[in-house]
């Protein structure tokens, strides 16, 4: 049975989400983040040397990385939520899998930064927003003529934008101002394989 190594109000939570839409099983290790620092627990480190989450185990392997999950486990579930039949929209779905981490999380985690700052870390904040409202004004545009990131079905691209566009609603300034992303939260939130998945995971701040 696949092992999810499961930290919470963290990227995690969508592996979660994409077991419940997949069907698989699986069992959930919680971890708790240290009150003071926020930081995983030293434990992770055991599971991998860089003690981050989520990491799955499946068979003997040990999978880290978000995107390298997702892509393991939709491999693994014969190419299920996987990319679109149209050229076009296999693109897309490569793109949104890897723009999720590489593009989008750079500067929320900077911004997560710099909000821990407080004053030090205000002359960062309108720079910082202005790079992030580039990317949401885009990402509203890309929803504005179909409703989901890779086409018109529901992929693994869409799992991994959730927790990049939940934590930009928290953190980041998304809100009615952007009606299109704020639908497909809403609407990915009432899948009934997200509710699964947060029974599964617990606690979780950007649902």
């Amino acid at each position: 049975m696949i092992v999810v190594h499961h930290l919470e109000n963290s990227r995690s939570q969508r592996v979660l989400w994409l077991l419940e839409e997949l069907g698989m099983p699986y069992r959930v290790h919680r971890y708790l983040r240290d009150p003071k620092t926020m930081l995983a627990p030293r434990e992770l480190r055991q599971v991998h040397p860089l003690g981050k989450s989520p990491v799955i185990e499946d068979e003997g392997r040990i999978v880290a990385e978000s995107g390298a999950i997702v892509e393991y486990l939709v491999e693994k579930a014969g190419g299920k939520l996987g990319p679109p039949a149209k050229r076009d929209d296999v693109l897309r779905y490569r793109q949104f899998i890897h723009y999720a981490e590489g593009s989008m999380m750079p500067p929320l985690f900077a911004m997560l930064v710099v909000n821990r700052l407080g004053i030090l870390g205000r002359p960062a904040r309108a720079p910082i927003q202005r790079m992030l409202d580039a990317h949401l004004d885009w990402l509203e545009s890309e929803l504005s003529s179909r409703d989901w990131f890779a086409g018109d079905t529901f992929t693994a691209a869409d799992i991994m934008m959730s927790f990049p566009l939940e934590a930009a609603r928290h953190r980041a300034g998304l809100d009615d101002r952007r009606p299109h992303l704020i639908d497909w939260l809403d609407r990915i939130h009432a899948r009934p394989a997200y509710g699964a998945a947060l029974k599964e995971g617990g606690a979780y701040a950007y649902a």
